[in-house]
């Protein structure tokens, strides 16, 4: 079965010579196989094409695809119209248990959770007429989302959404965060959740004025909050420090014991702490995607990893994501690129206070702590954005600096903006080491004001690796990235701290994120929105103990080298924590195996 897809964000048929149409073998032998819709964008038959490939790489703006599918796959469950988005399968939500689904940005996962809540019916890819719930019961005859789907049908089910972009939020409903979380109290424990999400202290705040974090946790209490048959959760740990990360996924697996969730989520270390089973989601991103039958946590995770679906036998991906450990050793000597001086810095109801150290140059540095607790304003000190109160700055250091919420108010390009930023746009390196990776040679022509969450943040990170400077500050630049992305953007940040022996100051709360890119650490405590001390740089394994300790978690590798998250008082647990070894204690294959049969 072959599909073929045309991105209309990225066809620009007025600017290119419509190559795909004068390239066509196809069109010329007189058939019309390409033609340009009345909308201006590529429309391509896929019963006269052939699958030839031809179109693709003629086209400039990489805005074609043609797709060779497995035969088994005949079956579709949506498709948004001819040449457009395809889905194929949907996760099952299951009574009393967290239901995960993993997979890439653009892979239907967002499509799916709509067709499971009633927002969407599904068509199996049938055009030109309306699809009858009949036809659709007839498709998933025999399966166990026949009853779901059922209830569906007859708008039984009331399903709970928390979406995965809330800055939509404040734009459909005006007012403060009082007055929604009153409106959606429909379970009656508001007091609850506003207690354990630490929302009191902003219940008088208009929603517009909301931080990314403050207005994530609000929309995760308004989720929670209402009466329903069924929960889906789209990201809920974007701008969430660890503490408010570890609160979310106390509250989810609370929530399923009475009521069946289903969880999309990038953060592998909380969707392993939470889920029961996972689906893994793989396909082409914008292109098609396909969601497999349910698999343990464990198992499913580390499939995706690996990037091999054994029961499926499908490889997902070209690579295995491996967590690597040269990091975690102090084995390379670094000159000294500069010396953080003490600082301190005072805002109203709030005191910062840093005890100074050193960055060195080719290093990637990480910071972690709470939100509220200054990580962002010695950022914006170090960037020049804020001026200290004591402490002089260095005056010899120029730094690049990616705020931690990335705003599109420009119209202009991406393509535009970057050569803005920098004079090796044209080069091999910048096309190799920048563009290709991020994955931003398809959205060069797009306007930076119509890009998603996603988009924006890839471009935000190559924008300011983009700059020459001495010290590079990436505040939260995780955020939005699915794990693939997460994956090569720390390999972009490391390779671009070796190759412009610059100092590199990564901020983040993923982590994963944090284990794969940090060579030291610098952590940050105190009590967020009230003071907050900055302590090192340590090395890894004394800062992130030190960290993990004020967590109150411990980390483990598994066989497969996978950092995981121990679940609160499993053994694994309690002998790290009685070690006082809350960051990678080796322990014999008896405890292992021990802690397998636990999970079980």
């Amino acid at each position: 079965m072959r599909i073929a897809i045309v991105h209309k964000d990225r066809c620009h048929s007025r600017k290119c010579g419509q190559e795909c149409i004068a390239y066509c073998p196809r069109v010329r032998t007189g058939d019309e196989t390409i033609q340009i819709g009345e909308h201006g964008h590529a429309e391509i038959s896929e019963e006269l094409c052939v699958g030839c490939g031809i179109c693709i790489k003629k086209c400039p703006f990489a805005a074609l695809d043609i797709i060779q599918l497995p035969e088994e796959l005949d079956s579709p469950v949506h498709r948004y119209g001819p040449n457009a988005f395809v889905l194929y399968g949907l996760p099952q939500p299951v009574a009393g248990k967290v239901t995960g689904v993993l997979g890439p940005n653009g892979i239907g996962k967002s499509t799916a959770v709509k067709i499971l809540s009633g927002q969407l019916k599904p068509n199996l890819s049938i055009f030109g007429r309306e699809v009858s719930w009949e036809e659709i019961l007839k498709f998933y005859a025999g399966t166990e989302l026949l009853d779901y789907l059922r209830q569906v049908a007859k708008k039984m089910i009331r399903a709970s959404m928390k979406p995965q972009y809330i800055d939509y939020i404040p734009k459909v409903f005006q007012g403060a965060v009082s007055d929604l979380l009153r409106a959606n109290d429909e379970r009656k424990q508001l007091g609850y959740f506003v207690k354990e999400l630490g929302l009191d202290t902003i219940l008088d705040k208009d929603l517009a004025a909301l931080s990314g974090g403050e207005l994530q946790r609000v929309a995760l209490a308004v989720a929670l909050s209402k009466k329903a048959d069924f929960y889906f959760l789209d990201e809920v740990t974007p701008f969430l420090d660890v503490y408010q990360r570890m609160v979310a996924a106390r509250l989810i697996r609370e929530l399923a014991k009475s009521h069946p969730v289903v969880l999309v989520e990038h953060d592998i270390a909380i969707l392993d702490m939470v889920a029961e089973t996972v689906h893994i989601a793989y396909g082409k991103p914008a292109a098609f995607g396909i969601i497999t039958r349910p698999k343990g946590v464990r198992i499913g995770v580390n499939q995706y990893l690996e990037g091999f679906v054994a029961e499926e036998n499908v490889r997902i991906r070209d690579y295995p994501v491996v967590f690597e450990t040269r990091s975690h050793a102090s084995d390379v000597d670094r000159d000294i690129l500069m010396e953080i001086p003490e600082i301190i810095k005072s805002f109203p109801g709030f005191t910062l206070k840093v005890a100074g150290g050193e960055v060195r140059r080719g290093e990637v540095l990480g910071i972690v702590g709470a939100n509220g607790i200054g990580k962002s304003t010695f950022a914006k000190l170090l960037a020049g954005v804020e001026t200290a109160d004591g402490g002089k700055m260095s005056d010899t250091v120029t730094v690049s600096y990616k705020p931690q919420y990335v705003t599109a108010a420009v119209s202009d390009t991406v393509e535009f903006l970057l050569r803005q930023a920098t004079k090796r746009f044209d080069s091999s390196y910048y096309q190799h080491e920048i563009l290709e990776p991020l994955g931003l040679l398809p959205l060069l022509q797009s306007e930076v004001n119509h890009l998603s969450g996603g988009e924006l943040q890839r471009v935000a990170i190559a924008l300011c690796l983009s700059r020459d400077a001495d010290l590079y500050i990436l505040d939260e630049p995780s955020a939005h990235l699915d794990v693939e992305q997460r994956l090569v953007t720390t390999k972009v940040i490391k390779r671009a701290a070796e190759d412009k022996e610059a100092g590199i100051m990564v901020i983040d709360h993923d982590m994963y994120t944090i284990d794969m890119i940090s060579e030291r650490l610098l952590v940050f405590d105190g009590v967020p929105s009230t003071h907050g001390v900055a302590a090192g740089p340590f090395e890894m394994q004394e800062g992130m103990n030190r960290f993990l300790r004020l967590l109150g978690i411990t980390f483990r590798r598994d066989k497969t080298g996978r950092p995981r998250i121990n679940k609160p008082e499993s053994y694994l647990d309690r002998r790290q924590k009685a070690a006082g070894e809350y960051y990678y204690y080796n322990f014999d294959a008896a405890a292992l195996s021990a802690a397998a049969k636990e999970e079980e």
